[in-house]
């Protein structure tokens, strides 16, 4: 006992708590009547949070599985778009490189053209030209061959002009059309992404796998550019290819029409050049033959003159003769004596004689001086008709020979 107290004095005295206080029955009731109804408030709190919670649930898949179907609808529609675009910028630019290597085509035929005209009609023309300047004489002159000629190498030169106006077109809009096609292979290739992209979008399903949620920075939206945006873009570069297509195709229209107007103004020329050839060498030749027949001709009086002028020489020769024998018989008439020296009729006579002979001399001798004179103009003549022959017979070598052989050579054709 002692030993107990003892241990009671070492340790630390505790404070004993007061003792609970005491409720009445009323509050006892109450209280399990308050606890019932809070029960029954949180069981209806309860009931209303789950039933509310499982209209959010569906109403939120209703909404979720709308907004997928209608995306996935979208991305269809958006794919079909995609297509359709696709299909039309397609056929586009199909028309388009058709349309280019028909311009390349008739780029061809428009440099076949001009290489003819250039090496084929220009020279030619030139040569023609450079080979009539060889014409002598009187035949150098500037007749209505050389001016069809010069005419001819006006529509040459205006043709090649034309044709070398119409080729850097065509080189303009073949440049243009591989410009649109170029953008349309670039739109091409952005929409093939672009359907790549959508059509993996739609195969996707919210249980397919590598699904993530981005936690990135950068919004996920980027896009700046609006729908009627990119539906513009698009019809700009079909109308654009179009518009290029119908400009092509008009070029060729001009082209065939070209090609065909001067083809036809070049043959029109080519026979007009030939025609005024041989009216020309019929001109030359008539020419020639009239004086050849002149020349002939001039040459038969020439002999003939030759003949009247011996004729002429010996009659005066003759003459002398005659006139000696007056001259000697008046000079024996004047030996008579006495007289016997009289102006009897045989003294007038031969006076008579000797001076109607004068006369007949000079007569002859002017007679003979005008046939001399003649025979030197007949000669002269014959010989300035012998060069106009020569000069004929060159001029119709060159129009004839030279220059119709060259030009059998100009062949014409559509092309």
């Amino acid at each position: 006992m002692d030993r107990f107290h003892t241990t009671l004095s070492q340790k630390v005295l505790v404070a004993v708590p007061p003792p609970p206080p005491k409720f009445t029955i009323s509050e006892w009731h109450l209280n399990n009547r308050y606890r019932t109804r809070i029960c029954l408030d949180q069981q209806k709190l309860a009931d209303s949070t789950i039933a509310e919670s499982d209209r959010v649930i569906e109403e939120v898949q209703e909404k979720t599985d709308l907004n997928k179907r209608e995306v996935d609808h979208k991305l269809e529609e958006k794919v079909k778009d995609i297509e359709f675009n696709k299909s039309e910028i397609e056929r586009q630019r199909k028309e388009a490189s058709l349309e280019i290597e028909n311009l390349c085509t008739y780029m061809e035929r428009i440099k076949d053209c001009s290489r003819s005209i250039q090496e084929d009609a220009l020279k030619t023309v030139r040569k023609c030209l450079i080979l009539r300047e060889g014409r002598l004489g009187i035949d150098l002159c500037y007749d209505f061959v050389e001016k069809e000629l010069k005419k001819e190498l006006q529509v040459i030169e205006g043709g090649q002009s034309l044709l070398t106006r119409v080729l850097e077109q065509a080189n303009e809009q073949v440049r243009r059309l591989r410009s649109t096609v170029y953008f349309m292979d670039r739109d091409l290739e952005d929409k093939s992404n672009v359907m790549k992209i959508d059509q993996h979008n739609t195969s996707l399903t919210n249980t397919s796998l590598n699904l993530s949620i981005y936690h990135g920075f950068s919004p996920l939206d980027p896009a700046n550019i609006s729908l009627q945006e990119w539906e513009q873009y698009t019809r700009q570069n079909i109308e654009k290819s179009a518009k290029e297509i119908n400009s092509a195709r008009q070029l060729r229209s001009y082209v065939d029409v070209l090609l065909k107007q001067v083809i036809d103004d070049l043959q029109n020329q080519y026979h007009a050049v030939n025609n005024a050839f041989r009216r020309r060498i019929e001109e030359l030749k008539e020419a020639k033959t009239k004086m050849e027949v002149q020349h002939s001709e001039i040459v038969r009086q020439a002999n003939e003159m030759k003949r009247v002028t011996t004729r002429l020489d010996k009659s005066i020769s003759e003459k002398e003769g005659y006139m000696a024998l007056a001259h000697t018989r008046l000079g024996n008439r004047a030996q008579r004596p006495g007289i016997e020296l009289c102006k009897d009729l045989v003294e007038l006579s031969l006076v008579s004689e000797v001076g109607e002979m004068r006369g007949n001399v000079a007569w002859l001798q002017q007679k003979m001086a005008e046939a001399q004179a003649s025979l030197r103009y007949l000669l002269k003549t014959q010989i300035q008709l012998e060069e106009d022959i020569n000069v004929k017979t060159n001029s119709i070598k060159i129009d004839e020979v030279d220059c119709m052989s060259l030009r059998q050579g100009m062949t014409y054709h559509s092309y």
